[in-house]
């Protein structure tokens, strides 16, 4: 009988080859997921508070590898293997989009991943932040290279967003508008959210019809039931003021019901505001720091800034929106923690998280606690 060895050690190899492929693939899966479990905490930590705009280009079959590479030398991320750990592990390696995105040091990890994965053909991908006062916008989408220095697009964006001029628009779209008081500016209804721009000048008209688009379609609906099931009386306009200060003020988002519960309350009981994000609006463009919202804010200064905006001062909600609240921060509004409380205070670890009191003397004692290390 005749034995065909050569074929069957080649057959034997074959399947060691391939054992030995999902044994490594296993193997590197294994480390990455380990590698991200001990690394976790990293994901929401930008690499910097630099919020200046970045074109980052991924080219068409660009690996998720060369992808977070790529991410370490733009100085936009701090570790090309926990990129790889994240979009390996959660599947997301697939989902990498090829296109030009607009990207900033200041984005974590994760926000940049969500980015990355939105690209279209023919088109640029850029984020606006929550939070942002209208002017940062415009700063942000003309560093960017959004508008082009050879057209007005930035000042258009500027002078229509100061004037609510919807030039270039149809403002049937936008009947929520009709509701505010005259003469204000489109803060608060500038919708922060991720975009998708012409690849080539994009004009004041694209930019504001994709935030108004976007604020009818996810903000006007959640408001519109949240009045059917009597869960607001609060105006649209008052529901954005408040968001706007709720989302200045809110770090940890899971406290973002509390705060506003608190800014309710000390409305129902005509107290005073008192918040800092406020003050810091009216304070403005601070030329020696290059920065819109001053921080920290003396005691000093509260008192010496004279604006309406300054709730320090004046009772009742500020005269319009400080910023452009994301989703949260409006449905915190719309649906509060149920509470009692009507002071709180910041931790000093860095956490970001507060603590929470119902009367004056506890706070005072709470400040004296955590402001002063104790």
């Amino acid at each position: 009988m005749k034995f065909n060895f050569p074929f069957l050690a080649i057959t034997i190899c074959s399947l060691f080859c391939t054992f030995s492929l999902v044994a490594c693939s296993a193997g590197g899966d294994t480390m990455l997921s380990g590698y991200l479990k001990t690394h976790q905490q990293q994901l929401s930590q930008p690499i910097s508070v630099d919020t200046r705009p970045r074109r980052f280009v991924v080219e068409p079959g660009t690996p998720a590898r060369l992808i977070g590479q790529n991410l370490v030398k733009a100085n936009l991320i701090g570790d090309e293997r926990l990129f790889e750990a994240y979009v390996r592990v959660n599947g997301l390696d697939e989902k990498l989009a090829a296109g030009t995105f607009i990207l900033a040091p200041s984005m974590t990890l994760v926000e940049i991943v969500d980015v990355l994965q939105q690209a279209k053909d023919t088109s640029i991908t850029v984020t606006i932040p929550e939070g942002w006062r209208r002017e940062q916008i415009a700063d942000y989408l003309e560093a960017a290279g959004i508008f082009t220095t050879t057209t007005t697009a930035a000042e258009d964006y500027r002078r229509q967003t100061a004037t609510s001029d919807l030039a270039g628009l149809d403002p049937s779209r936008y009947p929520f508008l009709q509701g505010r008081p005259a003469g204000v500016s489109l803060e608060g209804y500038l919708f922060p959210d991720t975009y998708q721009l012409p690849p080539t000048a994009a004009t004041a008209a694209d930019v504001l019809q994709r935030q108004l688009d976007d604020f009818a379609a996810r903000v006007v609906p959640m408001y519109e039931q949240a009045v059917i099931s009597h869960e607001t009386n609060l105006d649209l306009y008052q529901v954005l003021i408040l968001a706007s200060i709720v989302e200045r003020e809110a770090v940890v988002p899971a406290e973002r019901p509390m705060i506003a519960q608190v800014y309710l309350n000390r409305l129902a009981q005509e107290m005073r505001l008192e918040a800092d994000p406020t003050v810091q609006y009216a304070m403005g463009y601070q030329k020696d720091t290059g920065v819109w919202w001053k921080t920290p804010v003396s005691l000093e200064e509260y008192a010496a800034v004279d604006s309406p905006y300054n709730t320090y001062l004046h009772t009742g909600l500020p005269p319009g929106p400080i910023a452009n609240p994301g989703l949260s921060s409006i449905e915190a509004v719309l649906k509060p923690a149920k509470h009692d409380y009507l002071y709180f205070v910041a931790l000093p670890d860095g956490s970001g998280k507060h603590v929470f009191a119902k009367t004056f003397e506890e706070q005072t004692k709470n400040v004296e606690r955590y402001q002063q290390g104790q």
